[in-house]
């Protein structure tokens, strides 16, 4: 989905913008987060026998979650353990606990993250996350890096980690459809060991009171682009943060930025006009790497992949929160 102008305050609209459309979201907000802590609050989750870390965040849309589960991930396989990541798998097809091969599965079959996550370590989907831990113990993973599911309480967690992104942290302050919010800030924190404040931006002052851990951690090129002019697009949950990365890397000139909604399935039409686009720029097309594993393989060769890696201010930090962790 593509965000509304009034959950963010970052816009030149303020927090008030739309105020007979937020009264009359008011109702279905109260309901959601009801829902949400009736379902937190009875469940009893599964222990699957495995440590769980779950990197998760408190509001819709991309924050960064999923390089920093690359980054989780890439630690304890560093030390010799056997760590794999555990997504839903949105928007894919199969069914079922599936470890995801690149080789052979699409995005539309397992998701874009669960493929971007499988092309740099051990991957794995299911909708039903308890099924999808015992599918993995029994396959011999020794721990359980959960991207995503913060708000899931049907698998146990032996840590829980909220990504939050510092230039602006939890829009309107309201909960979905309202604003961003999945649940309440407090409610979201007070299940967190640990906070990572991904970017640019303030120390927001609701982790006034956190207990926890909080790390700064920004994204980075993978790569420094070649110098040129660029047409950008991205269907990620904010593509204008993708397209501002581009415009600080040398040499790099940006023609035209091109935003589609989170998880955007690219379809013949949206290719040929991107096509179309940089040929009239004389500018070579470029993507994010979530982006880049939903193209079809004929486009792939077209278009360069702009990866991304979370760099971490304190890595010492990161590992002493990690080492909580037995394993």
């Amino acid at each position: 989905m593509r965000e509304p102008h009034f959950w963010t305050v970052t816009d030149k609209r303020t927090r008030a913008a739309a105020p007979m459309t937020k009264a009359l979201l008011t109702p279905v907000s109260i309901l959601y987060r009801w829902a949400g802590a009736r379902r937190i609050a009875n469940a009893q989750p599964f222990d699957c026998g495995l440590p769980v870390i779950c990197i998760g965040n408190l509001t819709l849309g991309g924050a960064g979650k999923t390089p920093v589960t690359d980054v989780v991930r890439r630690h304890f396989t560093a030390r010799g353990i056997r760590a794999a990541s555990l997504s839903r798998g949105y928007r894919g097809s199969l069914g079922g606990a599936h470890r995801v091969d690149p080789a052979r599965h699409a995005a539309g079959e397992v998701g874009d993250e669960p493929l971007m996550l499988s092309m740099s370590g051990e991957s794995w989907i299911s909708k039903d996350r308890p099924e999808g831990a015992r599918a993995m113990k029994a396959d011999g993973v020794q721990l359980i890096v959960m991207d995503d599911g913060h708000q899931n309480p049907t698998l146990k967690k032996s840590l829980s980690i909220v990504v939050i992104d510092a230039s602006n942290p939890f829009g309107n302050g309201h909960i979905f459809p309202k604003g961003p919010l999945r649940e309440r800030v407090v409610d979201g924190l007070s299940r967190a060991q640990g906070v990572v404040l991904m970017g640019e931006g303030e120390m927001p002052e609701q982790l006034a009171r956190f207990a926890g851990d909080i790390l700064r951690a920004k994204l980075e090129p993978l790569a420094q682009l070649a110098a040129g002019r660029y047409i950008a697009f991205a269907g990620i949950g904010r593509p204008s943060r993708f397209f501002d990365s581009l415009q600080t890397q040398p040499g790099v000139e940006l023609s035209e930025g091109v935003p589609y909604p989170d998880h955007h399935a690219f379809q013949p039409s949206d290719l040929s006009f991107l096509m179309k686009l940089a040929t009239e720029r004389d500018a070579k097309l470029v993507t994010t790497d979530k982006d880049y594993v939903r193209l079809p393989a004929s486009m792939k060769d077209k278009v360069v992949r702009a990866s991304v890696v979370a760099k971490f201010e304190d890595e010492a930090a990161l590992a002493r929160l990690l080492g909580r962790v037995s394993v």
